[in-house]
């Protein structure tokens, strides 16, 4: 089952910033809504009522010259949504339209006189009397129209407050990725570290809320450091008090042999080549505590080396010149490791290469292993943890290729076992 994957501190900060911008737009359109909706609405009657002030003159002519007065005067908007009439109150009580625009309704808007400003159904209306005061001037405008004069005011508002919070969405964000930059680099940084490299301090943090992360993985080192130093001390210990013991077998073996029936001498061979490969593991564990973390690289003959690395039963090929750079102790504890971990094998050759850069190649020919169980032990290999027939002395080569900052690969091969000691950082890709 594929783990889950944990949420994002840069979503979930935006996830947040983006439902109160949205919150925030609500509100503040809901404000600009109430309170534009007042001042709308008395703009509007402003506007009425300076359109019947402005108006009362010219129709407050006499009778016989107000429809020419009426006609020759504009309508302050020709969409029909303003009008305005001028009514003639009868004493009967009737209401007689005597001049009006041309988009007018054709009753009249008032059927007593009415003064100042009055609502219909359709129209909200301002009154006016005109000079003779039997007359009255009607300037109306619809109330569709002051709606969509304010939807248009409020829309406006909410469009401008809009495009600010996205804005500032788009600057949260930009602040967002910056402020967690220190997080990434702080990540990339641990990403490199040497985990061999115990004395490293993080040191002070780029903000005050990563001092605590800093000095508890600079904690965490430093027991780490402890940890190892012991126990790089007590398998040096170990490995020189077994080798001195060890010795002593092989000697009291090799007399055991010349002097033993022949029928015994099968077993004592085994039993032999068993304490061989006991002391070269201890040999090869001894060199690489007694080194600890320092490497000191220089340029080998790896063809020198091999006379000193012989295993009874293995046959070495190389070319004449084969050179790299390593620490000529670690890389002969490697050597011995692979070339005992071939005979293991039955592999009765091995042979040298530089396929790359500072890459070794131990190629046998011995019985080498399936696809699945090689991708096993490469993954054995990267976690640091033993596998099935992997044992210690892959383990031990690895440590050798990561203290020289490189690491150990076992590439496909057709026949027998291969692997490729890197012993440098791989090249970046071109």
């Amino acid at each position: 089952m594929k783990p889950l994957t944990p949420p994002s501190i840069r979503t979930r900060l935006t996830g947040v910033l983006l439902v109160s911008s949205l919150l925030w737009i609500i509100a503040v359109a809901a404000a600009v809504w109430l309170t534009v909706h007042d001042e709308v609405d008395e703009l509007l009657d402003d506007t009425l009522q300076a359109a019947a002030e402005g108006l009362r003159g010219p129709l407050s002519l006499p009778l016989a010259v107000a429809p020419a007065a009426a006609s020759a005067t504009p309508a302050p908007n020709g969409s029909g949504r303003f009008a305005w009439q001028v009514v003639d109150h009868l004493a009967a009580g009737e209401a007689r339209m005597v001049a009006a625009s041309a988009l007018a309704p054709a009753a009249p808007l008032r059927r007593v006189p009415s003064g100042g400003f009055s609502d219909s159904e359709e129209w909200r209306v301002f009154g006016i009397p005109l000079a003779d005061g039997g007359r009255w001037l009607y300037v109306a405008q619809t109330h569709a129209e002051r709606q969509e004069a304010l939807a248009e005011t409020a829309l406006s508002a909410a469009l401008a407050t809009l495009a600010i919070a996205l804005l500032a969405q788009v600057w949260l964000q930009a602040q967002i990725r910056h402020e967690l930059l220190p997080l990434q680099r702080l990540a990339r940084h641990l990403s490199g570290r040497n985990p061999e490299d115990t004395g490293a301090v993080l040191g002070a943090a780029e903000r005050s809320e990563l001092q605590p992360v800093h000095a508890a993985i600079d904690e965490l080192t430093q027991r780490l450091a402890v940890r190892l130093a012991r126990e790089r001390a007590f398998t040096g210990h170990a490995a020189h008090s077994l080798r001195t013991p060890l010795a002593g077998i092989d000697a009291q073996l090799a007399v055991a042999l010349r002097e033993s029936p022949a029928h015994l001498q099968p077993r004592l061979q085994r039993v032999r080549a068993a304490a061989r490969r006991l002391h070269r593991v201890v040999s090869a564990l001894l060199t690489l505590f007694r080194s600890s973390a320092a490497v000191h690289p220089q340029e080998l003959d790896v063809a020198e080396m091999i006379p000193r690395l012989a295993v009874e039963g293995l046959t070495v090929e190389l070319p004449e010149r084969l050179r790299l750079t390593a620490d000529a102790d670690l890389l002969a504890a490697a050597l011995l490791n692979l070339f005992d971990n071939s005979l293991r094998h039955g592999a009765t050759r091995v042979r040298l290469s530089l396929p790359d850069s500072n890459v070794l190649r131990v190629h046998d020919n011995g019985t080498g292993v399936s696809p699945e169980q090689r991708e096993g032990l490469q993954t054995a290999l990267i976690g640091r943890v033993d596998a099935s027939g992997g044992g210690l002395g892959l383990l031990l080569v690895e440590l050798v290729a990561r203290a020289h900052g490189g690491s150990l690969q076992l590439p496909a091969v057709e026949h027998g076992f291969a692997a490729d000691l890197h012993l440098s950082p791989p090249r970046p890709a071109a």
